[in-house]
């Protein structure tokens, strides 16, 4: 991708957007000492300006902050749980009737594009960007809270349900209530999420190889706005992805720092709390800098390598000597008990499981929507010549195989455990939970240094890949941008993560991503239109 005007030539025939507008021409150009800076006057100016004051001002008043996000969070899941739940299953529709109809035969990048990777390739970077710091943080301890609470029964206080449990939960029948909780998790783990990163990705890259436009998410809206997409409300859909994006993945590290301090304080006996996470924080992103500083090839690159081996070895071995033919049976019957709860887990009306639907569903969509940006564009990027019917089918279909497999894996074994007497699970908290049930395990502790290694880096790679994404956005779409400008946003994601932490932990961290997703879901449904419209001017491959 060295040209900025045009990333990727074009092969064959395809409908291009005629327009006047070259990349970076309200960009500022900027020489502070040695270093050069190329950003969008409005969207860098803007979304730098609002993360500086959003971390200063929940450093200076923590105590003060920290009911506000608790009451943020649950104001905006109570009272949208039903948008959020209902968005996410246009998506799902969306992706399906794009993959049924004959829009799906346009070709991305045009109609005799060749795709740039292998299938083998393209499906492990697919699978790659399914993998993070959420699948080791709840890969054990969402399939043991849901069939805690399934498991438990539902329970009433003034004739409102106090429980947390899915749906009608499982009252007493530990067979059904594993298999409800394993299809709760897959619910907000596989088809739903993967069709917000598909629609997105299908968008970026539609408009980016096929219509010559710049790889940034208002490109998508020019059959909507027009030419204005090149001013303000162009700017705002920029400025919302930025911010969804840094938010989104402040969460995710802020996640990844209490599962690490929780693994050290198991292993080495290293204090735990919030200190522990703030150094964690600091030094992550320390080395997450000299990455940024390092390139692409260099830098992230290994990382993932070594994270996806890694990765894979640790599931080998919990398969191996867990309760194998357990989960091996349990992977079939947890995706049957899926489809079979899935269309009561995605009604966004009449629902009697509250706590649950706004608890845990509300919150996931809007987190996996403020990821969208960082995840679409990566997908966006590796999908060139792929049919939209090839790329839906296989953006939906792997990396939910994959986190299906990894949550059966990790969620089915933790819960063989505690049917078995192992009581120390429940008494662990939700970070410890992973380390946990590795510990009841043989080689103990080589796997929990394992999980902490896998920990750390997909926080690097994670921060990494995400201030790229964040620059190239907020440099007008330019995909070679000056280093300073992924340092400067690299640097911000730790401190935006380190001021959650400071403000109220988990919950402003759950906080941030509800709220940075709400207004990124508006942009998502207005996308789905424009996405149609782009579509429907182009030509089909044979």
């Amino acid at each position: 991708m060295a040209d900025d005007k045009d990333p990727m030539q074009p092969d064959g025939e395809v409908n291009p957007i005629d327009t006047d507008y070259q990349i970076g021409q309200d960009n500022i150009e900027i020489q502070v000492g040695p270093f050069g800076l190329d950003i969008h006057n409005r969207v860098f100016a803007i979304s730098g300006l609002s993360v500086i004051a959003f971390v200063l001002l929940t450093l200076i008043f923590q105590s003060q902050v920290e009911p506000l996000f608790g009451s943020l969070r649950g104001w905006l899941t109570s009272n949208l749980d039903w948008f959020f739940i209902s968005a996410a299953n246009i998506f799902v529709l969306l992706c399906l009737f794009l993959i049924f109809s004959p829009l799906g035969r346009v070709r991305l990048g045009g109609t005799e594009a060749t795709p740039d990777f292998s299938y083998l390739g393209w499906f492990s970077m697919l699978f790659a960007a399914g993998m993070g710091i959420g699948l080791m943080f709840f890969g054990v301890s969402e399939p043991l809270s849901h069939f805690s609470s399934a498991y438990g029964g539902t329970s009433m206080d003034g004739g409102v349900r106090t429980d947390w449990a899915p749906l009608g939960a499982a009252a007493g029948d530990a067979l059904a209530a594993e298999r409800l909780g394993m299809a709760a998790t897959i619910y907000h783990w596989a088809l739903h999420p993967w069709a917000i990163y598909a629609v997105l990705a299908l968008g970026l890259a539609l408009f980016s190889f096929n219509k010559g436009l710049p790889l940034t998410i208002r490109s998508i809206f020019y059959p909507l706005l027009g030419e204005r997409v090149w001013g303000w409300p162009g700017h705002v859909i920029d400025i919302l992805a930025v911010l969804a994006t840094l938010f989104g993945l402040a969460t995710s590290l802020g996640l990844g720092a209490s599962q690490a301090a929780a693994g050290l304080n198991f292993l080495f006996g290293l204090p735990e709390g919030t200190t522990m996470e703030v150094l964690l924080v600091i030094a992550i992103t320390l080395i997450a800098l000299v990455s940024v500083v390092a390139g692409l090839e260099a830098g992230v690159k290994r990382l993932s390598e070594i994270n996806m081996v890694l990765a894979a070895l640790l599931l080998l071995f919990v398969i191996l000597v867990g309760p194998t033919l357990a989960i091996m049976t349990g992977f079939f019957a947890n995706l049957v008990a899926y489809l079979q709860h899935l269309p009561a887990l995605a009604n966004p009306v009449g629902r009697e499981d509250a706590n649950f639907a706004q608890g845990w569903t509300a919150f996931y969509w809007a987190w996996w929507i403020s990821w969208s940006p960082f995840v679409g564009m990566f997908i966006a990027r590796v999908s060139r010549g792929r049919t939209v019917r090839e790329f839906l089918i296989s953006v939906l279909l792997i990396p939910s195989t994959a986190c299906v497999l990894w949550m059966s894996v990790f969620g089915g074994t933790a819960i063989s455990q505690l049917l078995g007497g192992y009581d120390a699970l429940t008494d662990a908290a939700l970070p410890l939970q992973l380390f946990t049930m590795l510990d009841a395990l043989p080689i103990a502790q080589i796997t929990s240094f394992v999980a902490i290694i896998l920990v750390v880096v997909f926080f690097i790679t994670s921060s990494d890949s995400g201030s790229l994404v964040i620059d190239t956005i907020a440099a007008g779409g330019k995909v070679n941008a000056p280093t300073p400008q992924r340092v400067f946003w690299c640097t911000f994601e730790g401190l935006v993560a380190i001021a959650l932490i400071l403000g109220g932990g988990l919950v402003a961290l759950q906080a941030m991503a509800v709220s940075a997703g709400f207004p990124f879901t508006l942009v998502l449904l207005m996308s789905c239109v424009a996405l149609i419209k782009g579509l429907s001017s182009e030509p089909k491959s044979v």
